[in-house]
């Protein structure tokens, strides 16, 4: 069984409650964590950990309208969202169909991962985002027949520096952009970058320059992003005349976004076209793909390839 980090609800009786709960639960003793935690909240109603921890039980329990309970409890004691009580709540059928992930929850997600995050990726789940989206930029770039070099790119949601190693060899300026320090230092220590950031996509877009990119990449980042037209439509203007978007996202065979089981947005096709558009990007391409495989299966996906005309 795994629950997010621990944050203290500042009771110490209470704390102790949580941990112990949470040691029976690891031991598969779910009802007794159960009524723990029960005694735990109890004491402390405002501890968003233990609730948060309490439904995650209730749902491993097949309890899906004590997990709804929980979860909900956990999201009410906590605005920031820190342990994604909000994405649970949708998983399981309750609330906003497909809510925004808060930074915080983002931030806590990826700096919690730092450490093993290229392993996991590269050796688990088979990852090759970068490598897929460096390709789609070579066909894009031998469509339009100009040769696969770029003065400065931006790599939105660089986390460890995965797209950055790819593109490097054929980019004079290269930039890194991501919500996790922790990401970002693990970066840093690769000596790849010429400048890094640590910032919201969005909101670092909104302050770039004009015309300041000719090439911006996006490997596996929107999936964590429910709506993507604020995200494509600050792209434009960063861009020079006739430079690229390139991205990856996780897809589905109807229209509009899901929130699927892995806690990761699914965008429709038309849905990417229809942010692309708006944005008044050219589509060069739009591929099915997939990025990385869950449980042994490929994840589907598409590749995307856009023109700033």
């Amino acid at each position: 069984m795994t629950t997010a980090l621990f944050v203290s609800s500042g009771d110490l009786i209470a704390d102790r409650r949580y941990k112990w709960a949470i040691d029976h639960a690891q031991r598969g003793d779910f009802e007794s964590a159960v009524d723990i935690l029960e005694q735990t909240v109890a004491l402390a109603p405002h501890f968003a950990t233990a609730w948060f921890a309490l439904g995650a039980i209730r749902d491993q329990m097949g309890d899906r309208d004590g997990a709804i309970g929980a979860f909900a409890r956990a999201r009410d004691a906590d605005p920031e969202d820190y342990h994604g009580a909000r994405l649970h709540l949708a998983r399981l059928g309750a609330g906003e169909a497909t809510p925004a992930m808060s930074e915080t929850y983002v931030r806590r997600l990826f700096d919690q991962h730092a450490p093993e995050f290229d392993e996991a990726l590269r050796e688990r789940l088979a990852y090759r985002g970068p490598e897929l989206l460096l390709d789609a930029v070579q066909n894009a770039c031998a469509a339009l027949s100009r040769p696969m070099r770029f003065g400065t790119m931006l790599d939105l949601g660089c986390g460890t520096g995965l797209a950055g190693a790819a593109f490097r060899p054929c980019v004079d300026w290269l930039i890194g952009v991501d919500l996790s320090a922790g990401m970002v230092e693990k970066a840093r220590a690769k000596g790849l970058y010429d400048r890094l950031a640590v910032d919201d996509v969005t909101r670092f877009l909104i302050g770039e320059s004009d015309a300041a990119c000719h090439l911006i990449v996006a490997a596996d980042v929107f999936v964590y992003i429910a709506d993507l037209r604020p995200v494509i439509a600050a792209a434009p203007r960063v861009l020079a005349t006739g430079s690229l978007l390139a991205f990856t996202v996780e897809t589905h065979a109807g229209a509009g976004v899901r929130l699927g089981a892995t806690l990761r947005y699914a965008h429709g096709a038309d849905t990417v076209r229809s942010a692309l558009a708006a944005a008044e990007l050219q589509l060069l391409e739009l591929s099915e793909t997939s990025t990385r495989t869950e449980k042994g299966a490929p994840v589907a996906g598409l590749v995307v390839v856009a023109l700033r005309p």
